[in-house]
């Protein structure tokens, strides 16, 4: 059956199951969705069923959108939305995304929106025409989220290309012959960085990751003739926005990749951040970048979000479930069913097995599971992490040793994750007395990230999430934090006399404000630098943490060499990679249990250690590949 006739046949199987009441303006197949139109939109706005029911009857995702052409101008609407609510709602703002025909309201005290049982929501949709929505307004507003939805909506009808062009591709008749499957390691196995791997079966290529290595700048081997050209790559599936597993992902468009990038809705917001701040810390280092900002533009309009436990196609043959990774916000663990039943992979990106200051552990029950693809980071036989509890607590001593002698404190942080699980601990031991109050300055991209995090409350554990809508009680809001947004500011921290905290980016030293930082204050033995995050072989971290007395730095293209007196110390605790206990039990606890385990993303001798070890005690098949090794599963 050719594409055509396929979306005809698809087509007639919607108006068949479609209530006989709800007349049906037009049919559109948008990447993995089928969209119905219809001018009555107010009959079904208030029973999510119908699509339910649909999506179920024709095995396809369904989304059922008012007719564009019936829509009232946004201006008139948001005055009539802004009339019907009371003011006790406190509306922030009121997005119009008018190819899904959405109104989007983000107010400070949703339920006022929402109404007695929900009728006030169904009035506004009734009398505004749009399906209007409601969520809570973020207590701290992010740019970047506001940047890439006006983004998306400014560039709606490339957008609209891009989505057909993908539904005609998911539509493309299937192959006949022997099924397979096998997976193509392209970065990151053996080594931390650039992780990427190619997933192929007889019908599609599939990329997952697509990162950077942080301490080389290294990218992923696409030499290799089973990703040329790019356009038979058929999805590019992220698992989280670090940069070692997007880092190098805008250098696809710029090489002619035209393809989707599926991730979650946060994921798609933070590594745009990320990638966009990678280019501008390679300009201000005189390092190029192998990408340009317009090619973060069109990784944008090319991603497809998620959420966790939603299933899309994703090829002919393969189906796309996240699931909860509990590394960073929006991590997911990529869930891959393949063919009819022919086989399943998933691959854990990096994982954190236990609930952390922000996050739920890593989900560990799947409806089926041949093979697992995980990451060893901290896999070796001597990898024991400490508990987030004993790692705040040497937190508090570090830094009361500190303030007892007048010293600095500089903590090289990543922006996304440990950023904020610092931030809550710092904040708990000042609130408690534990240690003096003094300011805790935040430079980089600290704060527009954790402003990412408020956008996205679902994504966090209840606790948190409790916490940050609590106009008193917000941790990220306490008056210890201090943004740094000026080359001035930072200066002026450096010399002032007084002492303070400074979390700053990069995390493993290789660039960024916290270099300069570094530079002022390396030489003074009151100081104290904290690690409290994983550091790469190579990487600048890596090498003053092992205690070098003296270090050649490349500062703005002129090297300079810094003597190093200030004490130095590592936190261990706040990783968000599962550490070998927590992987052993990891595997223990996966529910069915895989016929095969590939371990990745870790030292050498870790991902061989952790695979002896679990083919030791489980009995599972493993696989630690060099990178450009090839495995069959199927």
């Amino acid at each position: 059956m050719n594409v055509d006739r396929l979306f005809e046949t698809l087509t007639e199987e919607v108006k068949r199951n479609m209530p006989p009441d709800i007349k049906i303006k037009e049919i559109k197949f948008e990447g993995p969705l089928v969209v119905v139109y219809t001018d009555e939109y107010e009959k079904i706005s208030a029973n999510d069923s119908v699509a339910r029911t649909l999506a179920q009857t024709i095995h396809r995702r369904v989304d059922i959108r008012p007719d564009p052409s019936n829509l009232e101008d946004p201006a008139t609407v948001e005055e009539k939305i802004r009339r019907m609510v009371p003011e006790s709602a406190n509306i922030f703002d009121i997005n119009f995304i008018e190819e899904t025909g959405e109104a989007l309201i983000e107010a400070v005290n949703p339920n006022e929106v929402v109404g007695k049982e929900g009728q006030l929501l169904a009035d506004l949709r009734k009398q505004c025409g749009w399906n209007v929505k409601v969520i809570r307004a973020p207590p701290i507003p992010s740019k970047t989220v506001s940047d890439v939805r006006g983004y998306l909506r400014a560039n709606h009808d490339e957008r609209q290309e891009m989505l057909t062009r993908v539904a005609r591709r998911l539509a493309r008749p299937k192959l006949d012959g022997e099924q397979w499957v096998r997976v193509t390691a392209m970065g990151g196995f053996r080594q931390v960085g650039r992780s990427c791997s190619l997933l192929t079966t007889r019908e599609s290529k599939i990329l997952i990751d697509c990162g950077l290595d942080p301490s080389s700048d290294n990218t992923p081997y696409f030499g290799i003739p089973e990703v040329q050209p790019l356009d038979d790559i058929d999805a590019v599936v992220i698992t989280h926005a670090h940069l070692d597993h997007c880092g190098t992902l805008p250098a696809l468009f710029k090489y002619g990749y035209k393809g989707p990038v599926y991730c979650t809705p946060p994921t798609r917001d933070l590594m745009a951040l990320l990638q966009l701040d990678n280019i501008k810390l390679g300009f201000g280092e005189n390092k190029k970048t192998p990408y340009e900002a317009q090619h973060v533009r069109q990784e944008i309009l090319h991603t497809i979000t998620l959420k966790y436990n939603e299933t899309t196609d994703i090829a002919p043959d393969v189906r796309l479930t996240f699931h909860n990774a509990g590394h960073i916000l929006g991590s997911a663990i990529a869930h891959f069913h393949i063919g009819d039943g022919l086989h399943n992979v998933a691959f854990s990106g990096d994982t954190k097995y236990e609930k952390t200051w922000l996050f739920n552990p890593a989900t560990n029950r799947f409806p089926r599971l041949e093979t697992l693809v995980i990451e060893s980071t901290y896999g070796g036989h001597n990898d024991v992490q400490p508990s987030r509890g004993d790692a705040s607590e040497q937190l508090g001593q570090y830094l009361q040793q500190a303030s007892e002698h007048g010293g600095k404190v500089l903590v090289p942080v990543f922006a996304v994750g440990r950023s904020q699980e610092v931030m809550l601990v710092i904040e708990e031991l000042m609130r408690n007395g534990t240690i003096p109050k003094m300011p805790v300055y935040l430079d980089g991209m600290i704060w527009e990230a954790t402003a990412i995090h408020t956008a996205y409350p679902e994504y966090l554990n209840s606790q948190l999430r409790t916490q940050i809508f609590q106009q008193n009680e917000n941790p990220f809001l306490s008056p210890i934090f201090k943004r740094v947004e000026t080359a001035d500011m930072r200066e002026e921290i450096c010399h002032s006399p007084d002492p303070c905290i400074v979390l700053a980016t990069s995390g493993m030293m290789s660039g960024g404000p916290v270099m300069e930082y570094f530079r002022e204050w390396a030489d003074d033995e009151k100081n104290w630098l904290l690690f409290v995050g994983y550091q790469s072989e190579g990487s600048i971290g890596r090498t003053i943490q092992r205690g070098r007395s003296e270090i050649t730095m490349n500062m703005r293209g002129k090297p300079i060499n810094l003597k190093i007196r200030m004490q130095r110390e590592t936190v261990d605790g706040f990783s968000g990679h599962s550490d070998r206990k927590q992987l052993m039990r990891y595997i223990s606890s996966l529910e069915p249990k895989p016929d095969k385990i590939i371990i990745g993303h870790g030292e050498d001798r870790k991902c061989t250690d952790l695979a002896s070890s679990i083919y030791k005690k489980f009995g599972i098949e493993t696989k630690a590949p060099l990178n450009l090794e090839t495995i069959r599963l199927r």
